[in-house]
């Protein structure tokens, strides 16, 4: 049974609901409960933990977590994406704050703030290119993350 097909088993249990809600909203409906946690790909681990933290609530002052997520839309179909981007603004709206490092330009349109690096990768690679807004990256001409994040602003 996934997690999908739990939530409309145990529909009306408000208490079972409660604690799978947050795995259905990071995107991990498909997932089969009691399925092991070493057959999970290392997006899918990040997206449990994050539903871990969703599931808590809000936050007391003093108990913010600073979340570094390392490219959690790989593999993800652009639905789930949207979700991932609700449940991560979901966790900002908590108190704690979000670092991302991505490449797709959904992600980096709806960041508060981009530390851009580059120009290239390995050797020629790793050094800022640009820090600011996703809409002041996208009028910066030469550089090859503002020319792909263009053709979503337009």
């Amino acid at each position: 049974m996934t997690i999908d097909e739990a939530m409309e088993f145990f529909k009306g249990k408000t208490q079972i609901i409660n604690r799978l809600q947050p795995l259905q909203e990071v995107g991990l409906g498909y997932i089969g409960m009691g399925q092991s946690s070493n057959t999970l790909s290392g997006g899918e681990a990040q997206r449990v933990k994050l539903a871990s933290f969703l599931g808590k609530g809000g936050t007391k002052s003093g108990d913010q977590v600073l979340f570094i997520f390392d490219e959690p839309t790989t593999g993800l179909h652009f639905h789930d994406i949207s979700k991932l981007l609700h449940s991560i603004n979901a966790l900002i709206d908590q108190g704690h704050s979000v670092i991302i490092i991505e490449h797709n330009t959904e992600v980096i349109q709806s960041a508060d703030w981009v530390i851009d690096l580059g120009p290239e990768g390995g050797n020629k690679g790793g050094h800022l290119t640009f820090a600011g807004t996703p809409e002041d990256l996208a009028k910066k001409m030469g550089n090859y993350t503002a020319d792909y994040l263009r053709e979503g602003f337009a």
